[in-house]
């Protein structure tokens, strides 16, 4: 059995369909659906059921899901331990894109001399390293999915409001969502609880124009400074200029966690590490 099957066949479990496994494996997606057939072919069994949006496995494929990933696994290990390619004390760490790059800065600045290699990505592009061994340590939101990687947790925290610090409503103690309804919002796209937050104004009937739909939180947050509109973002989000105000009602609530590829105890003492628990303190 090939390599690159495998890797295909991870590539759609891990993001969600064929086009994006595709691009992600950086082949045509005709040529990662033959690559499947013939994977299922070598093993007898049809691994995935396919729908219009969403790819989900079978049976078979769920039990063959466990293997793949440690055959993965174990090929990076072993390359990892000939090629040597890497130096040993360089940390590889990946941080989960929703995190404040003000934060990540003063981790990162406590590191000291440790040399550091640092990825960035969705929540789950960073498991999805920590699956590939591509990073030794991750800095994400603790679900269920990320419980594998014995999971250190640092802080928890809700969400609420962040409007331009001169916005009528931005000394108000709190607010309901039936108080926004003539209010421009800003769609945080990767936001983990954004299915929540629509779920919220729409079971309120409320339903506001948007001015900006955006993946890049920062730019977000700048721009609810310069008065673009409002959005719902984590608590740890705050800077001059920018007014924060809970939202009535709206209780989801997030983990932020340091999660760690095998073995843990080696990654458990680096000066990343102990940076962010300082920076990320409950």
């Amino acid at each position: 059995m090939d390599r690159y099957l495998l890797r295909y066949f991870l590539a759609i479990v891990e993001t969600g369909n064929f086009s994006r496994a595709a691009a992600r494996e950086n082949v045509a997606q005709p040529t990662l659906s033959a690559g499947v057939a013939k994977l299922e072919a070598q093993l007898g069994a049809r691994l995935f059921d396919r729908t219009n949006r969403r790819v989900h496995l079978t049976e078979a494929g769920g039990r063959f899901l466990t293997h793949a990933r440690r055959i993965e696994h174990e090929f990076n290990l072993a390359q990892a331990a000939v090629s040597g390619a890497r130096q040993a004390d360089t940390l590889r760490a990946a941080v989960l894109s929703t995190i404040p790059t003000a934060l990540v800065e003063q981790a990162v600045a406590g590191v000291g001399e440790e040399r550091l290699e640092l990825l960035e990505g969705t929540e789950r592009e960073v498991l999805n390293l920590l699956d590939r061994r591509r990073v030794d340590v991750a800095l994400t939101v603790l679900r269920p999915a990320a419980e594998r990687f014995e999971p250190e947790r640092l802080m928890e925290e809700g969400y609420g409001l962040a409007l331009p610090a001169g916005h009528r409503l931005a000394g108000a103690a709190s607010l309901k969502g039936e108080d926004l309804a003539n209010e421009v919002m800003m769609v945080r796209r990767h936001c983990e609880a954004l299915a929540d937050t629509s779920r919220y104004f729409l079971e309120r009937n409320v339903r506001p124009a948007f001015s900006y739909r955006g993946a890049n939180d920062d730019r977000v947050l700048g721009l609810v400074r310069a008065g673009l509109g409002i959005t719902v973002m984590p608590d740890c989000y705050g800077e001059a200029g920018v007014a924060r105000v809970p939202l009535e009602g709206f209780t989801p609530r997030r983990t932020l966690a340091l999660c760690y590829a095998e073995p843990a105890a080696r990654y458990r003492t680096s000066g990343l590490v102990q940076a962010a628990r300082e920076v990320f303190a409950a």
